[in-house]
């Protein structure tokens, strides 16, 4: 007599194709750059390390580095997957940093600077590392809700934690920012170096890229955005 117990209907299946699953059933989209951490179940991060550690270990083999017998590398498939869940992409599995918000009590509406505020991230097309600097300026008004200025450091890194292009981040932020405070004005410079240039194809480790995204009246003030970017100190 046959006293095994019976497999439950999703037994052997990849946690990643059962979170894949609810996000689609939820109809959600799950970019590169997306954050995916409500579709995510207790346990199921240490479900993911482990799939992923398989994976990439997959990948050693096709590389053909013998991972058995070399020391420097018996560990690196481990190593690789701790390093882009918990940290490179960790923006994509844990939720927006809690931030809280004050009430504008003394009706401030001068122009703020936050910054420079270093970021990290990764190309989304070579994964190779985005690394620079953003800067933040915010007119408030008396409906403005005031967050720490740390806060602005913890919601950079929560955007920049994922596979990235430069253009969208800077929206993304943007947007998590308007969100939160509802300011008048808001505008981000960012300046950042990708090594997909310079560790690989044109190898021109001197370049960089800058963006900005102006909204409220940084668009609609010729004179706010001068004296924003004037402020900004000299960019290396």
């Amino acid at each position: 007599m046959n006293t095994s117990s019976p497999a439950l209907p999703d037994e052997g299946i990849p946690v990643s194709v059962k979170i894949r699953e609810r996000i689609q059933a939820s109809r959600k989209r799950f970019h590169a750059n997306d954050n995916i951490s409500q579709f995510i179940e207790p346990g199921e991060m240490e479900q993911l390390l482990d799939e992923v550690s398989d994976k990439m270990g997959g990948v050693l083999q096709s590389l053909v580095i013998d991972t058995e017998s070399d020391h420097n590398t018996a560990d690196t498939a481990r190593r690789v997957a701790k390093m882009y869940l918990q940290e490179v992409f960790k923006g994509r599995y844990v939720p927006a940093p809690e931030v809280t918000e004050f009430p504008n009590a003394e009706h401030l509406n001068e122009l703020m600077i936050v910054g420079p505020i270093t970021v990290r991230s990764a190309c989304s097309h070579h994964f190779c590392p985005v690394i620079g600097k953003i800067w933040i300026g915010v007119v408030p008004n008396q409906h403005t809700n005031v967050i720490g200025l740390s806060k602005y450091a913890r919601l950079a890194e929560w955007i920049m934690g994922r596979p990235q292009i430069q253009e969208e981040a800077v929206v993304q932020l943007a947007d998590l920012i308007q969100r939160k405070t509802q300011p008048d004005g808001l505008s981000i410079v960012m300046e950042a170096s990708h090594y997909c240039m310079g560790w690989r194809g044109v190898k021109d480790m001197d370049s960089k890229m800058i963006n900005s995204v102006m909204r409220g009246a940084f668009l609609k003030d010729a004179n706010l955005r001068r004296e924003f970017l004037s402020l900004i100190p000299t960019r290396s």
